[in-house]
């Protein structure tokens, strides 16, 4: 099966090649994967040893940032090297003060593991929830390097549990010991055989509660804020934008913060057409001027997170398209949350609203009645609130367990 898999990934090396001839994100990755060891020889410290991270995106970032920045603040000394697949994630994180080194992981050839692995020599290697790479895996167990996956969540649908997906079953079974989120992915792991298995929690609930504590203030979004009702919308995307700007049309005695997903000039100009002018910029807003309107549109990145403690009410963009972006993010402010319909695939969205801090909506006549709602409901952020904190510890436990 190993060879069978070895072949597939050449193949999907030459597609990614060919790719990389029409589109921008695949020829990032091509060449951050192509370019991946040399980079390492060249940045690692041939008389070190690495604890090695590795995360798919931003989003299995944030799930172990909390682990890398706790194992820096207790070991300084300690070597990180923490690795992306996609290029959106290397790209936003490549000068991380945390970490010593970062880089693309090269393709899962046997060779390129090896190779990989002679160069870092890490002494422990941690995946983020859902990076499973063969070769990778196989070789560090080959090397008794011991492996760990945090974050982790299993379904019965995923190749591991299916008639034809032992060999990825066996797999798993190279961790060192798996950190999972809930008790249905330990109970289905433990049922198929796998035994060194924790349930920790989700580590993400620990970083937006430590965001909270550095209660971090914009004086510009806090003087627009002031005294009034607001909502903010962030990580939006076109479909959530035109059911929000609707709204900011009809509602003009409510403030509003709109933070899109993608600032790119197309992207803000179709926004601009539809607010029909009637918008202030964050990076042209003043003190003087941005009161003018009842809409700011940030377009800047990077500080989101700090934006919701703002809101009255928070809309979390994603859920009309591929799923809901991060709402744990709005909740740690007492903040209630609403979404799109598609939020299937997180737990944390589905527990929230059994909580009665988030609310899903399917179209704008829903949308308008839930923002109206809730702009006079005084106890469901509360509800997010306490939920957040209910759920914080993960770090600890999974720190201690990889680094007794």
């Amino acid at each position: 099966m190993r060879i069978l898999y070895s072949f597939g990934i050449h193949i999907y090396g030459i597609l990614i090649f060919i790719a990389s001839l029409f589109y921008d994100k695949a020829r990032e990755l091509y060449r951050g994967q192509r370019n991946a060891l040399k980079m390492l020889r060249e940045k690692i410290d041939s008389q070190s040893s690495y604890v090695w991270f590795h995360a798919a995106s931003l989003g299995e970032f944030e799930q172990g940032r909390p682990i890398i920045e706790k194992l820096k603040k207790e070991h300084p000394a300690t070597k990180i090297l923490l690795t992306f697949y996609s290029p959106s994630g290397y790209n936003v994180r490549k000068n991380y003060s945390c970490v010593d080194v970062v880089s693309y992981l090269p393709l899962d050839t046997r060779k390129a593991a090896q190779e990989f692995l002679k160069i870092v020599k890490p002494t422990k290697a941690i995946f983020i929830k859902y990076e499973f790479w063969p070769n990778f895996l196989l070789e560090m167990k080959a090397e008794k390097i011991p492996v760990y996956c945090i974050s982790a969540i299993f379904r019965p649908n995923q190749i591991f549990f299916k008639k034809y997906g032992k060999w990825y079953l066996q797999l798993l079974n190279t961790f060192s010991h798996i950190f999972v989120q809930d008790n249905l992915s330990a109970k289905l792991l433990n049922e198929h055989g796998i035994q060194q298995v924790t349930v920790c929690g989700d580590t993400r609930f620990d970083r937006v509660y430590a965001l909270s504590l550095e209660s971090k203030k914009i004086p510009l979004i806090e003087s627009f804020a002031r005294n009034s009702k607001v909502i903010v919308a962030g990580s939006t995307w076109p479909e959530d934008e035109e059911l929000l700007i609707r709204y900011i049309k009809l509602h003009p005695q409510i403030k509003f913060i709109l933070v899109p997903h993608e600032i790119d000039k197309s992207h803000l100009y179709d926004i601009f057409k539809l607010l029909e002018g009637k918008y202030i910029r964050y990076t042209e807003a003043t003190e003087i001027n941005i009161h003018t309107f009842n809409c700011l549109v940030v377009d800047a990145i990077g500080f989101l997170s700090f934006i919701y403690q703002y809101g009255k009410v928070a809309y979390v963009g994603g859920g009309f398209g591929a799923g809901i972006h991060n709402i744990l993010e709005a909740a740690v402010w007492n903040v209630p949350v609403v979404f799109g319909p598609n939020y299937q695939k997180f737990r944390e969205a589905h527990e929230l609203i059994a909580e009665g801090g988030a609310f899903s909506i399917s179209d704008y006549d829903s949308l308008e009645k839930k923002f109206d709602e809730l702009l006079d409901d005084e106890e469901a952020g509360k509800k997010a609130g306490a939920y957040i904190l209910k759920n914080v510890g993960a770090t600890e436990k999974i720190y201690h367990l990889i680094f007794p």
